[in-house]
């Protein structure tokens, strides 16, 4: 069988060279400039004191966390980064946004339909499809011509129909752009969610571990408490000290035992939270997150590294997910424009339609269409331009955001900057006042014991004693935490997924 020399309709050729010389409406997106300062001390609100200070522009290590050189951390945070319910979710948000993508981009192309079917039909002898039978028959033959109209038959029927809208206006290229958009702002997503999370775990963790440093701490207390409570009453007995100073050891160990149920509830909440971020019943780490003997301060605090200013933007995930944000808005609006603009579809279709299964492959059986159409807005009261113009409002909304969230960014910095070197600061004072109340704690004992001072001068020098020891070990651990702190607002280095 031979099939027709079929040459393409004259028509397509100003349509193609309308494709290839297409434009594409709407704003073009271009990334706005983080304005970043020379270095960390350049933008500082409040003492000059708790600036920075000198840093090494070394960019920090993606896994920050194991810059506390804790192997139990670090379980605990690639743990979480398997098991964590939050950022299961987000990952299946950022999954969802890619396949959207795949459905955006498929509009590049034509579409393709086949289908084929096959019936029994009967057509009505006195339906309305039968008139023209009735009024052109000769007078007398109209019923036996409705009885062959009228009689059943087969239907064998299949095809294809294809179509295409040529984007003249960049319609769908703005639209992939978006999608593009969408894609990096789940990205951005995934990784502040990931970041959130790891910052989490560490936070609870360094407070979990200061917990216990100050249960070890107290409990020490109280047995040195007790001994001088029993030394206290022994003097009392043989009337060597009065009753007030028994009186006063006692409220002071009292002070001291009434501590540890307090501390043993901020260790059970913080190993409780521990154990939600890895997604694990309560009790379930209780092995691995018991004391094992961690000192949290100014010795064992591991080197700050801030990297360079101007690698906030790449570092953090909501300046990454605000730019995204705006680039969608700024596609938007191409989109919005196109649709002011005719819609030119190129279609064909081609099929095979037969009542005879002996003649359905016949290229008499055949039947086809190709051709354009056109689609041109005339009057819609206004809605699309009403797009157009809420889309320009949404891009600017958008950019106001993107300024927001830079600027808030570096506020963040500063502040958690400011609170670790006030702390550290606070840390070198308070050792020195620890040392300072050791030693004084020393003298009012020899003091005492050559019987220079009553009991009542060493029992405040040993609540003097107690408080800089509490207060020194408080300040390692928030040391630890503000420190945690620093690296989520610095974006731990983390990347965005790829697309």
């Amino acid at each position: 069988m031979s099939m027709p020399n079929l040459r393409p309709p004259e028509f397509l050729i100003p349509l193609l060279a309308a494709v290839l010389t297409g434009c594409t409406v709407g704003p073009a997106f271009k990334a706005p400039e983080l304005i970043a300062p020379a270095d960390w001390n350049s933008w500082h609100g409040g003492a000059a004191q708790l600036a920075a200070g000198p840093q090494d522009p070394a960019v920090p290590a993606e896994s920050w966390w194991q810059s506390f050189n804790d192997p139990t951390l670090t379980r605990l945070v690639d743990q979480a980064a398997r098991a964590n319910q939050d950022l299961r979710s987000a990952a299946l948000r950022f999954d969802q946004s890619r396949v959207q993508r795949l459905t955006v981009t498929a509009q590049r192309g034509p579409q393709v339909n086949a289908s084929a079917s096959a019936t029994r039909d009967k057509d009505s002898e006195n339906g309305a499809e039968t008139r023209l039978f009735s009024a052109l028959a000769p007078p007398g033959e109209e019923g036996p011509l409705l009885k062959t109209v009228g009689s059943p038959y087969s239907l064998y029927q299949a095809g294809f129909d294809a179509s295409w809208e040529l984007d003249l206006w960049g319609r769908v290229r703005r639209s992939v752009e978006a999608a593009d958009a969408d894609v990096d702002a789940a990205a951005a997503t995934l990784a502040e969610v990931r970041l959130t999370m790891e910052a989490e775990v560490a936070r609870n963790y360094f407070e979990l571990r200061g917990a216990q440093q100050q249960l070890r701490l107290t409990r020490t207390q109280i047995a040195t408490g007790g001994q001088a409570l029993g030394l206290a009453q022994a003097q009392a007995h043989w009337g060597l000290v009065n009753e007030l100073a028994v009186t006063q050891q006692e409220a002071l160990l009292a002070v001291q035992r009434a501590r540890l149920p307090q501390l043993q509830a901020q260790e059970a909440q913080a190993c409780n939270q521990i154990t939600l971020l890895l997604d694990r019943h309560p009790g379930d780490l209780n092995q691995e997150l018991a004391d094992n003997g961690l000192v949290l301060g100014l010795e064992t605090v591991p080197d700050l590294k801030l990297g360079l200013p101007g690698d906030l933007a790449r570092r953090r995930p909501d300046i990454r997910r605000a730019e995204a944000v705006l680039r969608n808005a700024v596609a938007g609006i191409g989109i919005a424009q196109a649709d002011l603009y005719p819609k030119i579809t190129l279609g064909a279709t081609f099929g095979l339609q037969s009542t005879d299964t002996g003649q359905f492959a016949e290229w008499s059986s055949t039947q086809w269409t190709v051709g354009p159409s056109l689609s041109i807005p005339v009057f819609d009261q206004g809605r699309r331009r009403a797009i157009v113009k809420l889309r320009g409002l949404q891009q600017q909304e958008a950019a106001v955001d993107y300024q927001q969230t830079v600027l808030k960014a570096w506020h963040e910095i500063d502040d958690d900057l400011s609170a670790y070197q006030a702390e550290r600061q606070r840390g070198a004072l308070l050792a020195v006042q620890t040392r300072s109340a050791a030693l004084a704690f020393k003298l009012a004992q020899a003091r005492y014991g050559s019987g220079l001072t009553d009991y009542l001068t060493e029992l405040d020098a040993r609540r003097v004693l107690l408080q800089a020891e509490q207060d020194q070990a408080d300040s390692g651990a928030q040391l630890f935490i503000h420190l945690v702190a620093i690296h989520k607002a610095l974006g731990g280095s983390s990347q965005p997924p790829g697309r």
